[in-house]
């Protein structure tokens, strides 16, 4: 494989985009050798859709679209990050149990760290943030 490759899809701010996003990353992936049937793609999956759904329902319509970047690096590597326009950068809050919301950012935290991945929030140039996780890259091995 490629010592380095990249895909990026731009997406408007509406909560159907979210399943866009996660059917964009998933299908690359699947394109780049990680099957979408497995637990790897699942968690993919998750988080992606997390990150989407916080691009989409926490940018208070000051952000009209969203990008979705992915690179992975030497086989090693895998990168997804989520930009959007708003300059608020995300914050944790307290759940309660009762709450539908307000765990994205938690659910993201944990799965990106129980698959031996870092989680990172950057300014962009232009005002905004991109959230993004890099997690090691495992290919299953062909049975």
């Amino acid at each position: 494989m490629a010592d380095h490759l990249e895909a990026s899809v731009t997406l408007p701010s509406d909560p159907a985009s979210v399943s866009a996003a996660r059917s964009y990353v998933v299908g690359t992936l699947a394109e780049w050798g990680l099957p979408s049937d497995t637990e790897a793609a699942d968690t993919v999956r998750l988080i992606v859709s997390e990150l989407a759904t916080n691009a989409v329902q926490h940018t208070f319509g000051q952000s009209p679209t969203f990008t979705v970047d992915i690179a992975l690096d030497r086989d090693e590597h895998l990168r997804i990050g989520v930009t959007d326009s708003h300059p608020r950068f995300p914050k944790r809050l307290p759940a309660a149990v009762q709450q539908d919301n307000g765990r994205g950012m938690v659910i993201i935290r944990w799965l990106t760290a129980e698959c031996g991945g870092k989680l990172r929030i950057r300014p962009t140039r232009e005002g905004g943030k991109t959230v993004f996780i890099e997690l090691p890259w495992a290919v299953p091995a062909a049975p």
